[in-house]
């Protein structure tokens, strides 16, 4: 059963949004996003803390989306399956609590760092990076770095089929036995799909998948500023050229985006500024997928979209599209 219930005027906003794009010189675009866009009627953060999970995924939520459940690569945005898996871990016991495990977790969701994310798969594989393997060695390795798919699994959430989670995020490409454990046609590649990415955002925005205290440090990881100093500061904020870029100013952002020669991602959830100043606004969730390089270079498309979504939720519009 999906967690959400199909819009069909949110549906038509967000088909008129991509064919707008679309003629706007974004030819293709249509086959090159995958986008899931959902509406709250009050917030998400830690609303399932006193609730049963089923009392909480039973909740409705009105949405919609544009090839939803394709399954892409999703680079960096595939940190948050991490996040939440470390968690979970920790939660079972099966993870040591370290400040070097906080300190890689804060690291890969922060800044993006492909280093503390393979540290992170490390821990929570029990495998390492390295040379070939031989094949009676390699077989185990294997078995064990499908244990987050098997989480993932363990959910059984309809989102989830074809999704694949189980390799680091790098710089240069991997080598050794992680380039074996790609496949020859890098079919091994993680793939997630925009649907499967809310939900997992969703449940983290709403302490529905792990207790509240690791609810609320996974939220702490997520925030972002929308401040022009604090982003100019850090030229990799993960703001400008996603999602936030295109929000009033004084949202309130949580937010994983991934990026590459051939992809611009970005899974966010929003909130308007303060009550008083946004009456009516609706808390929204967005994860958009785009690939390609020419969608890798568009620094404004994500912020299009967002923008023109937000203000479909009652977000106070923007200068310039821009926050």
């Amino acid at each position: 059963m999906a967690f959400y219930s199909p819009d069909p005027a949110m549906g038509q906003i967000l088909a008129d949004l991509v064919r707008a794009l679309e003629l706007e010189g974004r030819p293709g675009l249509a086959q090159q996003l995958s986008i899931t866009w959902l509406r709250y009627d009050q917030s998400l953060v830690g609303r399932a803390a006193d609730l049963a999970p089923e009392q909480f995924w039973a909740l409705p939520v009105q949405g919609a989306s544009w090839a939803g459940d394709r399954p892409r690569y999703p680079a960096s945005v595939v940190k948050l399956v991490y996040l939440v898996a470390a968690e979970a871990w920790r939660q079972a016991d099966l993870l040591e609590e370290t400040p070097e495990l906080r300190r890689a977790l804060a690291d890969m969701i922060r800044d993006s760092s492909n280093d503390a994310t393979g540290l992170v798969l490390d821990l929570l594989s029990g495998t390492t990076s390295g040379p070939a393997l031989p094949p009676q060695r390699m077989a185990p390795w294997v078995e064990q770095r499908q244990v987050v798919n098997r989480w993932l699994a363990g959910l059984d959430w309809p989102e989830l089929e074809g999704c694949n989670a189980c390799q680091k995020t790098w710089g240069d490409g991997p080598y050794g036995r992680e380039r074996e454990f790609y496949g020859a046609q890098l079919e091994n590649r993680n793939r997630l799909s925009t649907d499967a990415v809310a939900r997992l955002l969703q449940g983290v925005m709403a302490s529905a998948l792990v207790s509240p205290p690791a609810g609320a440090r996974m939220r702490a990881l997520l925030a972002r500023s929308l401040d022009p100093a604090q982003r100019a500061a850090d030229p990799e904020n993960q703001v400008d050229g996603f999602i936030g870029a295109g929000l009033t100013p004084g949202s309130r952002l949580w937010s994983k985006a991934g990026w590459m020669s051939q992809a611009r991602h970005d899974a966010a959830y929003v909130e308007a500024p303060g009550e008083n100043t946004s009456p009516g606004a609706s808390p929204f969730l967005l994860v958009v997928f785009s690939e390609g390089q020419a969608c890798a270079r568009d620094t404004q498309l994500l912020p299009e979209l967002a923008a023109r979504l937000a203000a479909v939720c009652g977000h106070p519009p923007t200068e310039g599209g821009r926050g």
